[in-house]
């Protein structure tokens, strides 16, 4: 992982147990005329940790990302990726909108300086399937390589397909999740635009308040998060240090509106019991839900509406929190980072909180573990995605027992 709250799965899981906030003014670009200041940047990221100058130079932010987290997943794993394996291992990284700083200063380029000097990496730079083709060739994995943009769904579904293709038997590694990298004026104009971004600039830990009455939008992160998925079988016998299980994946459309779902909340409601049936498991079985929840007044109440009608009176037991209130919402890369947090909460049998949630608005009443981690049993978890479109995506987790 590679978030606001740090650079590398521990850095990150270990603020995010400890309830600390990523989020601040923004560094990136002169942000002094826009409405929301404010975003969860990634601090002290510097790519040629991870990559020579002269490749670095070829890529957007979202793409070094996803190789810095690509990294730290394959060390995390035990893994290389031999010859002999190199055919059976694949790579399924999106991002939902991809290298929009390199698209913003090229256009720029053309404007001022004319198509002679457009750079020469600018398609490869900006495309989001440049993410799994870098990693790929960084890797030796020469199996199923493929990438998805489905707005904030994007590494649910990257997930959830790159699960598909090991139970179709099209390759026992997978490489799999998103990156994002939109904290730019364009990015955060056009959120701005919509009325979607918290204007709460001289608070930013206090901004991103899931299901809190005062919430007033969302904040934009910037991150990764890349899992490393194996056939059962092929992990056990090379030894891997296993983590989790995958057991379920669901996707599922609103078919209503292109930013907000049914007033019913039927079709998160739908992808839930999908990924349910798909793991073969009752809803009572679930103990913990990191929710897509990104502290909008309207998808923050369809999605406790849909949990209540999911889970029916188990919904007050279960707990539930959603961790972007403390690094942001990482649009295309927000389902890879929230499947490893709930991955590292189940190893450690400790729920992550909800900060800021001090006084959940009418109706949202349910555990949403406010402001402190809670260690309890974890044995199965469920993470939740959303994106504009209607599109909806959910994974459900197993606690690994040998």
């Amino acid at each position: 992982m590679v978030s606001a709250l740090g650079i590398g799965p521990e850095a990150t899981w270990q603020a995010c147990r400890a309830g600390e906030n990523g989020i601040g003014p923004i560094t990136h670009f002169d942000a002094s005329k826009f409405n929301c200041r404010i975003a969860g940047e990634v601090k002290g990221f510097d790519p040629l940790n991870w990559i020579d100058r002269k490749e670095a130079r070829k890529m957007g932010r979202f793409i070094h990302f996803a190789i810095a987290a690509t990294d730290f997943a394959i060390q995390g794993a035990n893994l290389k990726i031999t010859d002999e394996w190199s055919e059976n291992a694949g790579v399924y990284i999106g991002s939902g909108i991809g290298g929009f700083e390199i698209i913003e200063r090229e256009h720029k380029i053309l404007l001022e300086k004319g198509p002679d000097r457009i750079s020469p990496f600018f398609i490869p730079a900006t495309i989001i399937n440049l993410a799994s083709g870098f990693v790929s060739i960084r890797t030796n994995a020469k199996g199923p390589n493929s990438a998805v943009a489905t707005a904030c769904a994007t590494s649910t579904h990257a997930i959830g397909d790159a699960f598909r293709i090991i139970q179709r038997s099209e390759a026992d590694i997978m490489i799999c999740g998103g990156a994002e990298a939109s904290i730019t004026p364009l990015g955060v104009g056009g959120f701005a635009a919509m009325r979607a971004l918290s204007q709460r600039n001289d608070e930013p830990q206090r901004a991103c308040r899931p299901w809190d009455k005062d919430r007033d939008g969302f904040i934009v992160g910037e991150g990764a998060g890349i899992l490393i998925l194996e056939e059962l079988e092929f992990a056990k016998r090379r030894g891997a240090p296993i983590m989790a299980e995958v057991v379920g994946y669901g996707m599922s459309a609103d078919a209503y509106h292109i930013t907000s779902g049914a007033e019913d909340g039927d079709g998160i409601y739908r992808v839930m019991m999908r990924a349910l049936r798909d793991a073969a498991i009752t809803p009572d079985k679930i103990d913990y839900v990191n929710a897509h929840a990104t502290s909008t007044e309207i998808g923050d109440r369809l999605e406790t509406i849909a949990l209540k009608r999911c889970f029916g009176e188990h919904a007050s037991k279960l707990a539930i929190s959603s961790t972007k209130s403390m690094h942001g919402h990482l649009l295309g890369g927000a389902g890879g980072l929230e499947a490893g947090i709930t991955v590292l909460a189940m190893r450690d049998q400790i729920a992550p909180p909800t900060i800021n949630l001090d006084s959940p608005s009418e109706g949202n009443d349910l555990d949403f573990i406010p402001h402190k981690a809670r260690p309890m049993k974890i044995d199965y978890s469920l993470s939740n995605s959303f994106g504009f479109g209607g599109t909806n995506g959910c994974l459900i987790f197993k606690r690994y027992f040998e």
